[in-house]
This record gives structure tokens, C-alpha cells and sequence, in this order.
């Protein structure tokens, strides 16, 4: 009974990260990831990966994949092979650029299109909205029509974001997981009996990015 008290149980968490070129996307995952910001960042061909690991209890760990899907690909049979076993997404758009919001919808049902959950009914992934560079512009988001907008368009939160100063990233990434976890907890557990009823706390002190392959791994059942 220790011995299974003792295991460690990992979640892996594919996480996509969309939004038209140049909205900051592989600024946002390096920030989250390293803590660290670039200028310079060339643009993301295809996809790129980052890695990050959380963790959630004493014996309770996340594997984040985040998926950083460059611009250009947008709405492509490409986008379909890059989504697959996402459990959650992230999608993004630039304050300073009217244009990105207006094609988020398109993201999104791009998303609900091709990824799915795997309960019962098929629910869409879930999705925060990162409405990015807010260091740049000041008063341009009104809140009560961004909440209108996410209940009328399946985002479960929108945050306001910027990768160089680091306004909400930490935040957004951890919002999410805990929605994917949420979704986790209500699925049936891939093996043995469920023993997930616990609530789910982040702790920032825990967070890095090694990924030493060690501990028993387990895919979200979502």
C-alpha cells in the first residue's frame, strides 16, 4: 500500500500555442518556460516544442508539451497533424495589430474542428484567449465585451499577456492546466482505481524545465 501511496504519477499535456504571425507566441512560451525575453526571435516555420515541468503535489507531476504552431500555417490540413492529442490550447493575438483578434474565431473553430476530447460527448479542448503585448498599449481592452466574446465563442478565460514583462503568462499556463486537470479528474483514470479527487494547487517554487524521463508516466485520459 506505501509502494502505490509513494508512485509518482505524471501527466503528459500536449498544449497547442496558435495565433497569426507575430503575435508573440514563441515570446509568450519562453517567458513561461525560461523566463526569459527576446527581442530578436526569428519566426516559427512549421512548429517548435517546449517543455515544461510541473509540479502539482507530493507524488503528482505535469509534463507540458506546449506546441508553438507558427502563423503561416494557419487553418491548413497541416494544423491537423500538429493538433493531434492536444488536450488544451492557448490562443493568441496582438493588441497593438485589430487584425489578429478578428481571425481568433477562425483559430478556434479551427481547433474545435479537429481535436477533440475523448469523454463522452466529444467536448472541445479547452481554451484560454491571450490578448498579448498589453505593455505596449494601455486601455484598449474592454473587459465586459471580452468576457461576452469568450462565453459566445467556447474560451473558458481570457488573460491579458506580455512576454517582456511577464504580465500573466505564468498565470494563463497555469489556468489552463488546471482546466485540463479538471477534465482529467471527471474522465475514467486510464488504469487501476481513481485516487485524483484532490484539488489541484500550482506551486510556482516547483516549476522547471527538466525532462530526465524518470517516474512512471501517464497520458491524460481527457
Amino acid at each position: 500500500m506505501d509502494g502505490e501511496e509513494d508512485k509518482i504519477i505524471e501527466y503528459l499535456l500536449k498544449v497547442l500555442v496558435v495565433g497569426d504571425l507575430g503575435v508573440g507566441k514563441t515570446s509568450l512560451i519562453q517567458r513561461y518556460v525560461h523566463n526569459i525575453f527576446n527581442r530578436e526571435y526569428k519566426a516559427t516555420i512549421g512548429v517548435d516544442f517546449a517543455y515544461k515541468l510541473i509540479q502539482i503535489s507530493h507524488n503528482k507531476v505535469v509534463r507540458l508539451q506546449l506546441w508553438d504552431i507558427a502563423g503561416q500555417e494557419r487553418f491548413g490540413n497541416m494544423t491537423r497533424v500538429y493538433y493531434r492529442e492536444a488536450v488544451g490550447a492557448m490562443i493568441v493575438f496582438d493588441l497593438t495589430r485589430h487584425g489578429t483578434l478578428e481571425t481568433v474565431k477562425k483559430w478556434k473553430a479551427d481547433i474545435d474542428a479537429k481535436v477533440r476530447l475523448q469523454d463522452a460527448h466529444e467536448s472541445p479542448i479547452p481554451v484560454v484567449l491571450l490578448a498579448n503585448k498589453c505593455d505596449m498599449i494601455q486601455g484598449s481592452i474592454n473587459p465586459g465585451q471580452l468576457d461576452a466574446y469568450c462565453r459566445e465563442n467556447g474560451f473558458v478565460k481570457w488573460f491579458e499577456t506580455s512576454a517582456k514583462d511577464g504580465t500573466n503568462v505564468e498565470e494563463a499556463a497555469n489556468y489552463l492546466v488546471r482546466k485540463i486537470l479538471e477534465t482529467e479528474s471527471q474522465s475514467p483514470p486510464p488504469e487501476g482505481p481513481s485516487s485524483d479527487t484532490d484539488e489541484v494547487h500550482l506551486d510556482p517554487k516547483n516549476h522547471t524545465d527538466s525532462d530526465d524521463g524518470s517516474s512512471e508516466k501517464r497520458n491524460c485520459a481527457c
